[in-house]
């Protein structure tokens, strides 16, 4: 059923993809590279004459320069190069449009074709990761153009492919994203399939009651009579998950008795033996012959992954009574998923074998081994598409920021450079002595007893803050001044250097003391400011997303805020890492963060005189909250940190 979703999407890609004629004057060439592109888009040829029609497209585009359908042209021969199997020429004419595309800023272009190379990779090479990067790269190439439609159904089969990768949180948080841009009136196939794959994510996770209630859903959006069956399938294994084997039995009874399900065999064998198995599982008395016509039908029709359900259910169903009869189709079960490289059937199925045989080292070895390796795997691809989702956010707010500054920088430039130059240096010299100035007030502060360590600590902060504001409103009317006297008197070349270090100096300094944003961008500001010590570093966070910012009290944001720039601090100067791992878990009443880095380490002689991990710890302190750290000596850091929501 994706595959039918996808393909709909490609010819709908396709067909929309013909831009208005050239309004420039029609040339014989003109004509017939249209009439040729044209004739290469009709589905009433054979996909052989539409290849020869966009070979002759291509030859007379290329005597036409900077050709407004060149563009199109290179899409369409990779198109139908993948639609005959000619991977190799695929790959070519895909770098071709690509490198052509990025160069003319033809965003369209783009995420078609990153679209075309995700079902590539997807469906014919199997590797996900790739298949992932591409239709993530559509998608954004898609927002630019504010195909908001299109960006939905990319985010559905990105969705699609955490699931198949055991990442169910992950595809949940991407498919939530993906209802936001589909269109309920255009788009209801795909929404019907973004339920269906959110049951399936929370069935996984064991919350069948939300299943059930996304599989409806799915049905109750979905106007194709064979997805509705799949997803009343899907419905009645969410029941059988639940123990509710009458509501399971009734549901595949009565699609099993439609005669529109028979036409697709492979569903319908599927629902013949979920229906046989419901029985079995509720305690009827039903006979091995229930379970032979789904089987020889998915043995007629060759359906490898059907057999494998199929031989299960016959395995489960002679446990007891006839041991070697069950072994048998366990060792059909093996077999297969060895063949169709599906491990985890072979896992599932060595559970139940343990059971018939506890004795068996073998047995029990393998599921270990494999229980393991799926482990690790499943473990791999999570943090691999968290990196992706976190790079590619990172990259979209590094194109945003530089649009910012490109704006900004042409402003500056309509101000005279004398006057700039000449603020610069006073506003540097005046915020040096304003520095001195804060230095006092903040030692002077800390010598302050409160009654309380908070009480302490809210109020430093709010000196900062304070502090900060004094330092741009207390010297605006004295910098005007100054910058009359300086150029009416006028100055060396030399000072006005100086005055121009000292003021990005002295910038940096009021960047360091100002207040943090607790409001609704925390989160965004936090990560951002990790980012930003990990220019050299790999950065993974992970279950930021989960966690309830807007319950978490201002002081505490201020203070989670600050412990971990000292952390990053810390790691940027003395531990040489590569890597920073930092993971956020809410619960009921406290908000853990562990950090853990691969760097160079330190004794615990070492941790107690760093003074940034001395403050670190005193903060945590001061708002009741913990703080462990552990180290050894070229072995990483770790730090563990516990505080109330």
């Amino acid at each position: 059923m994706k595959n039918i979703f996808v393909l709909l999407f490609l010819l709908s890609l396709t067909a929309c993809h013909l831009n208005k004629k050239n309004k420039e004057p029609n040339s014989a060439v003109q004509d017939s590279l249209l009439f040729h592109y044209k004739n290469s888009l009709s589905r009433d040829l054979e996909l052989s004459k539409r290849k020869q029609e966009i070979d002759k497209a291509f030859v007379l585009v290329k005597k036409i320069p900077a050709d407004s359908l060149y563009a199109q042209i290179l899409y369409r021969k990779s198109n139908i190069h993948f639609a005959l199997g000619q991977y190799d020429s695929l790959r070519f004419y895909n770098k071709l449009s690509l490198e052509h595309s990025l160069s003319t800023n033809n965003y369209r272009t783009l995420s078609y074709q990153y679209y075309l190379m995700g079902y590539y990779y997807s469906e014919v090479l199997h590797m996900s990761d790739s298949a992932f990067c591409n239709y993530n790269l559509s998608k954004n190439y898609f927002l630019k153009v504010q195909d908001s439609s299109r960006v939905g159904k990319n985010l559905v089969i990105l969705g699609t492919i955490q699931k198949n990768q055991n990442d169910y949180f992950g595809s949940k948080e991407t498919l939530t994203e993906a209802l936001q841009y589909l269109n309920p009136e255009n788009d209801q196939e795909f929404i019907a399939r973004c339920y269906n794959t959110l049951a399936t994510d929370h069935r996984k996770l064991f919350n069948y009651e939300d299943a059930i209630s996304y599989y409806t859903k799915a049905i109750e959006n979905s106007g194709s009579s064979n997805n509705k069956f799949a997803f009343q399938n899907n419905l009645a294994t969410a029941y059988m998950d639940n123990r509710e084997y009458e509501k399971a039995i009734s549901l595949l009874g009565k699609i099993s008795s439609d005669s529109l399900l028979v036409k697709d065999q492979k569903l319908y064998a599927r629902v013949l033996d979920n229906l046989a198995y419901a029985k079995w599982l509720s305690g009827g008395s039903i006979t091995e012959r229930v379970f032979e016509k789904p089987l020889r039908i998915r043995s007629e029709n060759k359906d490898s992954r059907g057999l494998i359900a199929s031989y299960t259910h016959l395995m489960e169903y002679y446990g007891e009574g006839n041991p070697q009869k069950s072994k048998a189709y366990y060792d059909s079960v093996v077999r297969l998923s060895k063949k169709l490289k599906i491990p985890r059937a072979e896992r599932d199925v060595l559970k139940h074998l343990m059971a018939l045989e506890p004795n068996n080292v073998k047995v029990r070895d393998r599921y270990v081994f494999l229980q393991d390796s799926l482990y690790e795997q499943e473990l791999r691809v999570k943090t691999q598409f968290a990196k992706y989702k976190y790079d590619d956010k990172l990259n979209q707010e590094a194109i945003l920021r530089l649009e910012k500054e490109n704006t900004e920088r042409k402003l500056e430039v309509a101000q005279q450079r004398n006057q700039k130059l000449l603020s610069y240096g006073v506003a540097g010299f005046l915020t040096m002595i304003s520095g001195f100035g804060i230095y006092y007030f903040v030692q002077r502060s800390r010598r302050f007893k409160q009654q309380s360590k908070t009480a302490k600590l809210e109020a430093t902060y709010e000196t900062e803050a304070e502090l900060s504001r004094k330092l741009h409103d207390d010297f605006g009317g004295k910098l005007n001044h100054a910058m009359l006297l300086l150029q009416n008197g006028g100055a060396t070349e030399e000072v006005l250097n100086l005055m121009d270090v000292l003021y990005n100096q002295s910038r940096n300094f009021s960047r360091k003391i100002n207040d943090v944003d607790t409001g609704a961008n925390y989160k965004q500001v936090l990560l951002g400011m990790m980012g930003n010590y990990c220019s050299n570093t790999k950065l993974i966070v992970t279950g930021s997303t989960e966690v309830d910012w807007a319950k978490i009290s201002a002081l505490t944001k201020k203070t989670l805020y600050r412990v971990l720039q000292e952390l990053m601090i810390n790691m940027q100067k003395h531990s040489g890492a590569t890597l920073v791992s930092i993971s956020f878990e809410q619960g009921a009443k406290t908000l853990k963060v562990d950090y853990m880095d691969n760097g160079v380490g330190a004794t615990k002689e070492e941790l107690n005189v760093k003074n940034g991990l001395w403050n670190t710890e005193k903060r945590i302190l001061a708002i009741g909250g913990t703080v462990i750290f552990d180290s050894k000596k070229g072995h990483g850091f770790e730090a563990q940190i516990e505080i109330s929501n």
